[in-house]
């Protein structure tokens, strides 16, 4: 359980730094300048750290509870398997919907999904790596 604690807030903290450094450069920047009429001027850091928290225990409690069914014999594998399973989930029908939705120029939405394959591959790797049922 204390292991469970520790990645949890690990990956949070993981999440965290992440996307910031992720969605924060000067190049995602660019990208995403289309947002900018309706985003916001600042961005409330202690809200988005206990989030990114939330996130860190939902995700990594979702790993250990779906590990069995997971493809792979290993737990490398498995995080792998888990990690594109949510990149599917998280960035994939996020990249879709704003395809569908708004005029988002097609490299900010390979930005996206290559980012999130990238974040979804680290985070899997950490829960493959050191979670167990």
């Amino acid at each position: 359980m204390l292991r469970f604690i520790i990645v949890s807030i690990g990956s949070g903290f993981l999440f965290g730094i992440l996307d910031g450094t992720i969605n924060g450069n000067p190049y995602a920047r660019k990208l995403f300048e289309v947002y900018d009429p309706i985003s916001k001027t600042a961005i409330n850091i202690p809200a988005g750290i206990v989030i990114d928290l939330i996130y860190g225990f939902i995700m990594a409690g979702l790993f250990v509870l779906l590990y069995q069914s997971l493809p792979g014999a290993t737990g490398l594998i498995k995080g792998l398997s888990y990690a594109g399973i949510i990149w599917f989930f998280r960035v994939l029908m996020y990249a879709v919907t704003q395809w569908m939705m708004f005029r988002v120029p097609a490299a900010a939405l390979f930005y996206m999904l290559w980012t999130g394959l990238i974040e979804m591959g680290i985070l899997g790797i950490l829960y493959g790596t050191t979670l167990r049922p």
